[in-house]
């Protein structure tokens, strides 16, 4: 099963120097049978674009917890047996836990797919999403505006051997 982990380039390093994606538990995102629910969409490209993007989100909360990490986000594509990941059937189609699964054990580097980040030319708007994201998360219309304005940037791909580049 392919999972994408949100991080930030601070986490990003972490992990490329400890060799793996940890510690666990790990929140992660794949495709669940609630997103698939709520994607309406039987293209698996499709769908693991939008997990893809469920998981730019939630490296978006990470760089609002840590306001010293460079404004990008990041995510990791990692390829994992089906067994080692955890869904919570009770979270149903709650827009914030679609796609959201829970990863038990921590996962080797080696075993990504590839590395998702931001271009430099997103870091403005990203940095004022990561700002705006607890006002939007209060209700405020202005400010879910500004989170969803990230979402205009898509994330690069990069390989995994690039990684050393990227932090």
């Amino acid at each position: 099963m392919r999972v994408y982990v949100p991080l930030t380039l601070p986490g990003l390093a972490e992990a490329h120097k400890a060799g793996e994606l940890g510690p666990a538990p790990l929140d992660a995102y794949a495709v669940t049978p609630a997103l698939r629910e709520w994607y309406v969409s039987e293209d698996i490209e499709e769908l693991e674009y939008a997990a893809l993007g469920r998981a730019a989100q939630g490296s978006l909360r990470r760089l609002a917890a840590d306001p010293g990490a460079p404004r990008r986000r990041v995510v990791v594509a990692v390829d994992v047996p089906d067994g080692a990941v955890t869904i919570d059937p009770e979270r149903g189609l709650d827009q914030s836990a679609l796609g959201w699964v829970r990863l038990a054990e921590p996962v080797p580097l080696r075993k990504a797919a590839a590395v998702h980040v931001d271009s430099d030319d997103a870091e403005e708007d990203v940095s004022a999403a990561a700002a705006a994201l607890g006002a939007a998360d209060r209700g405020d219309d202005d400010a879910q505006f500004t989170v969803d304005g990230a979402d205009d940037h898509d994330l690069m791909w990069f390989g995994v051997q690039e990684i050393p580049n990227l932090i």
